[in-house]
């Protein structure tokens, strides 16, 4: 076992000119998640809530763009401190 490591997430969703706003169920998409292995870092932990986020949207049918920002520890000002970001966008040319 390694040392435990918090990572604080965010799940956010374009909104036009406005930028970005959170999505969804803030309480389901935003919170943290605790580590205790070395290879456990913040892109392990973007991909476990980009996993939680297909499993949604396979569900309905639907998938979404959005932004997963994880930091370690507490969630940091902005895009500046994140310890990983991941943008997904769904495929335009799929029709």
């Amino acid at each position: 076992m390694g040392i435990e490591t918090d990572w604080t997430y965010r799940v956010d969703e374009p909104h036009g000119s406005e930028g970005w706003r959170p999505y969804g169920d803030p309480e389901q998409w935003r919170g943290t998640i605790t580590t205790d292995e070395p290879t456990q870092d913040a892109e392990y932990v973007a991909a476990l809530v980009l996993h939680d986020l297909a499993d949604g949207w396979t569900a309905d049918g639907h998938m979404k763009h959005v932004r997963v920002i994880v930091w370690e520890d507490e969630e940091g000002a902005g895009l500046e401190d994140a310890a990983c970001v991941l943008e997904v966008q769904p495929d335009l040319n799929t029709m």
